[in-house]
C-alpha cells in the first residue's frame, strides 16, 4: 500500500514538471516598424536599427579636445542628484528580479514553542507541551505565472539600466551644450572688451579733433555713444556668464557659489570631424530607443502573468517535527509527527475581475508598443534635424566669414577717410557697428555650430567613434 502511495506521489511530480514547462501567454516579438530606408538629407548608409545601449560611448566628448569639460562631465557621476536617483531605481528593479526569481523555489520555515495548559472538565490536567517543527510549501508554477513574472522583471531591470545611460547622456548633452555657451560668452567679452577700447580710442581722437577745432561737437557725443553702448553690452555678458557658470554647478551637484571658472575667450573649442557617411548601425546605441523597446517586453510578460490567473494554482506542502511533555522525551520516535499535502485552489467567479485586469494589461502593452514606435520615429527625426543644421550652419559660417572680413575692410577705409576729412563720424560709427555685429555674429555661430554637434551625438545615442566605416 505504502509502495503504491509512493508512486503516486512520483507520477503526480513528473506531470508537475512537464506542466510548468508550460508558460500562457504570448512569447515576446520585437514590435516592426514601417520606416523608410534612408534620411532626407543626403546621407549615405542610414536605415533602420534595434536597440543597442550596451554600445553607449562612453567618452564622446573627447572630441572637443577640452580638459575642462572633460572633468566636468566625469563629475556628474559623482553628484548629481537626478543621476542617483535614477541609479537607486535601477537597483530597485534589481533586487525586485532577485525577489521574482525566489518564487521558483520553496518556502521554508521552522518553529519552536513551549506552553503549559490546564484542560477543562472532570478529566482536566495540569501539563506542559514542547514543539519542534519544519514547514515547507512550494507554489507549483505550472502556468508560468511566476517565469512570466521573471521575465518583466529582468526587462524592467533592462530599462532601468537604459534609463540610467538616457539620463546620463542627457546630462553630458546640456552639460556640454552650457560649457559651449559659457565659452562662447567668454569669448564675447573678449571681443567687447578689445571693442571698448578701440571705442576708447576712438572717443580721444575725435575728442582731441574737436579741441583743435577741426570736427564739431556732435562727432564728440556720437563717438561717446557708442563708447557707452559697447560698455552697457560688455556688463550684460557678465550676468549671461554667471548663469551659464550657474547652470553648470547645479548639474555638478553643487551650489553656485561653490563653483567657478576662470573666463577663457582666448579660442573656442574645436568642431569634431562628421564621416561623410555614418553607418546605421549607429542608432542602436540610443538608451532611449532600449529603454522603450524593453518596456515592450515587460509589458508582454504581464500579459503572461494576467493569462495565468485563468488557471488552478498548485501548492504542495510538507511538515514534520517533534511534539512531547517533557523536553527529555522531544526527539523520541514517538513523538514525531508529519503531514504531507496538496491543494489546487481556482477561482470559481470572479465578477469579470480577472478578465478586466488582462484587458488592462493588453492596453497597457498596446501603449508601450506606440511609444516605442513613437521614440524610434523621434531618434531619426532628431537626427535628421542636427544633420540640417550642421550642413546648413557651415554655409551660414562661410557666408559669415565673407561678411566679416567686408565689414573689417570697410572699418579701416572709413576710419582712414574720416581721419582725411573726408567723412562724418556717422559713417565710422556705422562701419564700426556692422563690424562688431559681424564679430559677434561669426563667434554665436561658432556657439551654435558646438551645440549643433553636442544634439547629433546625442541623437545619434553617444557619437560614432570606434564604428568602422565602410569606404
Amino acid at each position: 500500500m505504502k509502495v503504491f502511495f509512493y508512486q503516486q506521489i512520483v507520477l503526480a511530480l513528473i506531470v508537475v514538471f512537464t506542466l510548468s514547462g508550460c508558460a500562457v501567454g504570448p512569447d515576446y516579438v520585437r514590435p516592426e516598424m514601417d520606416i523608410p530606408p534612408e534620411y532626407r538629407e543626403p546621407i549615405a548608409g542610414w536605415k533602420y536599427a534595434t536597440p543597442s545601449d550596451d554600445q553607449l560611448s562612453e567618452t564622446w566628448w573627447t572630441l572637443y579636445r577640452d580638459e575642462t569639460l572633460a572633468r566636468l562631465i566625469k563629475a556628474i557621476d559623482v553628484d548629481n542628484q537626478s543621476l542617483k536617483a535614477t541609479e537607486a531605481r535601477y537597483r530597485q528593479a534589481r533586487a525586485l528580479l532577485a525577489s521574482a526569481q525566489s518564487g521558483l523555489f520553496p518556502t521554508l520555515d521552522g518553529g519552536v514553542s513551549a506552553s503549559r495548559a490546564q484542560g477543562s472538565g472532570n478529566q482536566s490536567s495540569l501539563g506542559n507541551q514542547y514543539n519542534f517543527s519544519l514547514n515547507a510549501s512550494w507554489n507549483i508554477d505550472l502556468w508560468g505565472r511566476v517565469r512570466r513574472d521573471i521575465e518583466a522583471q529582468r526587462a524592467n531591470v533592462e530599462l532601468g539600466k537604459a534609463e540610467l545611460d538616457a539620463l546620463r547622456l542627457s546630462l553630458q548633452t546640456t552639460l556640454a551644450q552650457t560649457y559651449f555657451q559659457l565659452r562662447t560668452t567668454d569669448a564675447r567679452i573678449k571681443l567687447m572688451d578689445e571693442i571698448v577700447a578701440a571705442y576708447q580710442t576712438s572717443h580721444e581722437m575725435t575728442l582731441n579733433r574737436y579741441n583743435a577745432g577741426i570736427v564739431t561737437r556732435s562727432d564728440v557725443s556720437q563717438a561717446l555713444t557708442q563708447l557707452e553702448g559697447a560698455r552697457t553690452q560688455r556688463i550684460d555678458l557678465d550676468l549671461a556668464r554667471a548663469q551659464s557658470e550657474h547652470a553648470l554647478a547645479l548639474l555638478i551637484g553643487r551650489t553656485p557659489s561653490q563653483f567657478s571658472l576662470e573666463t577663457d575667450g582666448s579660442t573656442l573649442l574645436l568642431l569634431p570631424e562628421i564621416p561623410v557617411a555614418v553607418p546605421s548601425q549607429i542608432l542602436e546605441r540610443r538608451p532611449d530607443i532600449a529603454s522603450a523597446e524593453r518596456a515592450v517586453a515587460s509589458a508582454n510578460a504581464n500579459i503572461g502573468i494576467a493569462q495565468a490567473a485563468f488557471y488552478p494554482s498548485l501548492i504542495l506542502s510538507a511538515s514534520g517535527g517533534y511534539r512531547a511533555d517533557h523536553w527529555s522525551d522531544w526527539f523520541d520516535v514517538p513523538s514525531r509527527i508529519w503531514s504531507l499535502g496538496a491543494s489546487l485552489a481556482q477561482y470559481i467567479f470572479d465578477g469579470g475581475q480577472r478578465e478586466a485586469a488582462r484587458q488592462a494589461v493588453i492596453a497597457s502593452y498596446d501603449a508601450t508598443v506606440a511609444t516605442y514606435k513613437q521614440t524610434v520615429l523621434t531618434a531619426f527625426g532628431e537626427v535628421e534635424n542636427n544633420l540640417t543644421a550642421l550642413r546648413v550652419l557651415d554655409d551660414e559660417m562661410y557666408s559669415q566669414q565673407a561678411t566679416l572680413r567686408a565689414a573689417r575692410e570697410t572699418e579701416t577705409l572709413t576710419l582712414n577717410q574720416y581721419k582725411a576729412g573726408t567723412t562724418t563720424y556717422l559713417n565710422v560709427v556705422i562701419a564700426q557697428t556692422a563690424r562688431l555685429n559681424a564679430e559677434n555674429n561669426q563667434i554665436q555661430l561658432r556657439g551654435r555650430q558646438l551645440a549643433a554637434t553636442a544634439s547629433l551625438i546625442n541623437a545619434l545615442g553617444g557619437g560614432w567613434q570606434g564604428i568602422k566605416i565602410d569606404p
